[in-house]
Parts: structure tokens; sequence; C-alpha cells
């Protein structure tokens, strides 16, 4: 392989951002530990999690996590150990984290939506010691962790376990009840029972594992990226510089904290500033909406569809939501049309980041104040600028060795702090996405000479007609452009004629439904584009499919198509 360091030496791109973005993230070397204690010794009464309308100090956060690690210990968790946590956005979500960390151990979080196989397979993946999940998700899912063929204990805990008996049973939980379960552990007797043991804290350095994250499996069986302490510091310190996050802020956790930005853009954010995050179970329009104008929320990074369904709730403007100042969103493309209505709408600026489990979620970010720019080629918005201390190169899709001049669209090759080391006891596929410490994301990019990034889709979503190659996002774009589309996903289909064919699976507004035909929007878009690059096929879904992250499945609506 050529030496990609000598031929984007000067990396010009890393220099736009705004003055005093420090190259150095993680300087000292700081565990996620170190940095929630910090926060905990520098403002021990501030608030550190408001779960709907119940509030938790930090300093109560950190009695309630110093009395689990010893349960955790009598268990026998010990240092590099597996923990796996199956939990919605609760607080037993951040204290078990903490807890774990005490113990110098790692934790997997794992989608709570996985069925029982895809639960079993990912705990046996990763040998997992132990178990921590929500008492509804245990008779169908965790009936019977393993490892190694032999159970593991678990600790389960209700969503309602941490609601203060003052607070109203939010709507969402209404038809929540806690579950028995035979053979598990009390998370709540546990840190009742237990006495908190804050000098036997078994410190995990900075280089050590924090997390096991599986990634989504959209392009195969998941795999645990092994992202380091250093790693999720270096990026929650990222976000605090480029949205500019200080004492006054609250983060909304929308994303899932079993994903790379809720762990990163909420959880490790909130530590690393010494802020309240606002969690609510799961997601609910009218939860969020209350919760922003009650808090005064004023950061958080989520996927479009968050966005869409605020912006399509009919009772949005009800609800005071001007402190939300710095709205970023990542996981799935974001349309320019989409961002100009909503400025327009709700007068919101959505700011692009881009990011991978990988790159422990922000790789590229647009620093708050600016506005990314539109690829007038693609007409992708951009994602971002590289972020400091982040090495990006953008290699040729068939050739990978030939790395191609500043403007050209090509894959995009990663190296930095930030960066994962390699996945879980898979030495292939490490060597398969990590060559020479740089990773290749399968992201198809083109960064330009000022250093905005624009992604321009997934290589293998590339399309070929009769040997032209069409982006599906190129298509998403223009059909975005009508006012009638809510949500549009494109794929290549089989043609004997062309090989492959351009295909739409469009969601329409609800005021739209039954006035649009398919061939309406076909001829919207053979107006806007070449003959080779417009839908031939166009078929309209109620939704299309997503990861819990927002990213659409491409591989579920291939095989609905045959």
């Amino acid at each position: 392989m050529h030496d990609m360091t000598d031929h984007y030496a000067s990396k010009p791109w890393l220099n736009s951002y705004p003055d005093g973005f420090p190259e150095s993230l993680n300087p000292s070397g700081l565990s996620i530990l170190d940095e929630f204690e910090r926060s905990l010794h520098a403002r021990p009464d501030a608030s550190c999690l408001h779960y709907f309308d119940t509030t938790y100090s930090y300093k109560e956060i950190a009695e309630m996590a110093h009395a689990l690690a010893p349960a955790l210990e009598r268990l026998g968790v010990r240092r590099g150990d597996r923990v796996a946590l199956v939990m919605q956005n609760i607080p037993q979500a951040a204290i078990s984290s903490l807890a774990v960390w005490m113990r110098a151990a790692v934790v997997v979080p794992i989608n709570p939506m996985y069925t029982a196989e895809e639960q079993s397979r990912l705990l046996a993946d990763c040998g997992a010691s132990l178990v921590i999940c929500q008492d509804d998700l245990f008779d169908s899912i965790l009936a019977h962790p393993i490892k190694g063929g032999h159970p593991v204990p678990v600790i389960t805990t209700s969503p309602l376990d941490l609601l203060s008996p003052e607070q109203v049973i939010p709507q969402q939980m209404k038809t929540i009840r806690r579950h028995a379960t035979e053979n598990t552990l009390d998370f709540v007797g546990l840190i009742k029972d237990e006495k908190p043991a804050a000098k036997d804290v078994n410190r995990p350095d900075s280089q050590d594992l924090a997390y096991l994250v599986y990634t989504s499996g959209t392009t195969g069986p998941p795999k645990g990226a092994m992202l380091t302490h250093s790693n999720i510091v270096t990026n929650a310190t990222v976000y605090r510089n480029a949205a500019q996050l200080g004492k006054g802020d609250v983060v909304l956790g929308v994303a899932p904290l079993f994903h790379i930005t809720g762990i990163v853009a909420h959880l490790a954010v909130s530590f690393h500033v010494a802020i309240p995050l606002v969690l609510f179970h799961r997601f609910d329009v009218t939860d969020v909406l209350r919760l922003i104008e009650k808090y005064r929320v004023t950061f958080t990074v989520a996927s479009i569809t968050v966005y869409t369904a605020l912006l399509n709730d009919p009772g949005v403007k009800k609800y005071d939501i001007t402190s939300f100042k710095k709205a970023y969103s990542g996981g799935a493309h974001v349309s320019p049309s989409t961002v100009d209505r909503f400025r327009e709408t709700l007068g919101l600026t959505i700011h692009n980041v881009y990011g991978l489990t990988e790159s422990a979620s922000p790789a590229t970010i647009t620093p708050l104040e600016r506005c990314g720019p539109v690829d007038p080629e693609s007409g992708a918005l951009s994602v971002g600028l590289v972020i400091p201390g982040l090495e990006a190169w953008i290699v040729n899709v068939e050739k990978p060795d030939e790395i191609l001049p500043i403007g050209e669209a090509g894959e995009l090759v990663l190296r930095g702090p930030c960066m994962v080391k390699g996945y879980w006891e898979k030495p292939d596929e490490t060597a398969h996405a990590i060559k020479e410490d740089r990773f290749f994301t399968g992201d198809v990019a083109i960064i330009d000479k000022k250093g905005w990034c624009y992604i321009v889709d997934r290589k293998k979503d590339l399309i070929n007609v009769s040997g032209y190659k069409v982006w599906p996002r190129d298509v998403e774009d223009v059909l975005y452009q009508h006012p009638s589309v809510k949500e549009a996903a494109v794929i290549g289909v089989p043609d004997e004629y062309r090989g492959e064919t351009v295909m739409a699976f469009v969601s329409l507004r609800e005021k739209y439904k039954g006035s649009i035909t398919p061939r309406e929007l076909i001829s919207f878009c053979k107006e806007k584009m070449a003959a080779f690059k417009y839908p031939r096929k166009l078929e309209f879904i109620d939704e299309v499919p997503k990861t819990p992250t927002g990213k659409f499945l491409r591989r579920q609506l291939r095989e609905q198509s045959l």
C-alpha cells in the first residue's frame, strides 16, 4: 500500500476548525469513570440524570454505582470481564455502566429488540460473565444466558424502579408491570443491601476496553467493536468543543444507550461536561417535546427520523422548544431540502455529523454556528469537517491502493485516536477492515479543498446501470425535493437489459396519500436526472424499514423486491 500519510501530509481540512479546538483531546489519559468522578467532585449536588420528572444528582448516582460495584465483585466480575446490559434508556443503564467500570470490566450493551436467538449469539460471542437486564425482557429473551454452555448470574430491574414515588406514571409506562423473575438478583435490592465502597474501586486504564459495541449487522453478522476508555473520552471532547457545550447545557438522551451515539453523545458527554442527561425509557414524541420544554434541553444527536417525528407532530407548536439550539443529526442520510424544511417550520438548524461504531461516533462534524455546504455535483449535504487528530484519505473503490485527489469520490479511510483497534475475537474481519492502522469505512465520500466531507453512499449500495454508477442518495435527494415525500430509499434491482435498474421505495406525507401516483414521482425525477439515474420502478410503503438508530435497511428492501 502506498504511504497515505505523505499524500495528505498537509491535511488542510483540519485547519478549518474554529480557533482553540485542541489537537490533543485526552492528554491526561482519562477513563470515562475518571470523567464522571471529576464531575462528581466539582458538582456533587448538580443534576446528573433526569428520568421523566424524577431527578438524580451526581452524588446520588455515584452512591448507587458504588453500592452495585461490590455486588458485581461478589458475583465474580473481574478486570476485563464482559458484563452485558440489556435495557432501554433508563437510569440503571448509566449506574450499571459505572459499576462495571469500577471493577475495570467491560460493558457490552445489547439491543433489547434483538430476538432470543440473536441475544444468545452475542452473549456467547462476548463470553459474558454477568447479565443486567430489564425484568420485562428476561422471560422472552434472556431466560437462558450462557457462557460456555453454563448459566451466568442475572440481575433484573424494572423501568419503574427509579421513578420517584411522587412521579405520575408516564403514558408510555402505564402498561408496564414489574415481572417476577426466578433465579435472578434484584437491582434495587442490591444497591440497598450493599454498603457503598468508594475506596475499593479497581480503576480502569484509559487504554482498557470500556465497551464491546456490536455493529448493527446491516453488512453481515454483528461484530463486537473493541472501544477503549480513551476512544470514548476523545470523542466526548470533540462533541463538547464542536457544539460549544458548557455548564448551562442539557442533553436529550434520544439515541439508545446501547448504540454508539447514545454512549458517546449522551452518556459520555454528560459525564465529561458535568451536565444533566434527560432519559425517558423509549422514544415518544409527546414525552420528548414536554421534557425539552421542562428541562430547557439544548443539545442532542439524533437520527433524522426523530426530527421528522417532531416536525410532523400536530402538537409541536404547543411546546416551548426555543432552548433547543444545538441539534445534530447522524446515523442516516439528511437531504438539504429536509434541513431547509426544519429551519423554515421550527426555526431549528440541524447540524450534520458522521461517524461509525468503529470511530466511537463522530469522525466528521459541523461546528456550531456553521452551515455545511452542499456538494454541487452529488447534491449531498456535507457531514462536516474531519475531527482534529483524525487522518482521512479517499481511495479508489475498486483499487483501494490508489489514493484519489481532493474532490473525487471514493472510499473513506480513517486513522486516529478515536478509531477502534479491532473486533472481538475476529482476526479475519479485523484484518479486512483495518490495514496499517487505517480503517476502511465502506462509505463512499468526497472531501473538498476547504475540508468539508460529503458521504455519497455505502460502497455496497452502488447500483450499476448499463455500466454507469448510480449512488442511491443522488436519487433520494431528488425525491426529497418533492413536497409529498416523507421518506425515500433507493436500491438496485436486477434488470435483463441494463444489468441493474433503479427502484425507489417512498413513504408519503399524510396529506398527499391517495393523491400522488408512482408515475408522477418517476416523471418528477426524470425531469431532474440523467436517463440512467431516475427510478424505473417506484413503490409506496408506509415506512422505510430502519435499524433502531434510523439507518435504512436496504437489504430488507432488496429482499422485499424479489
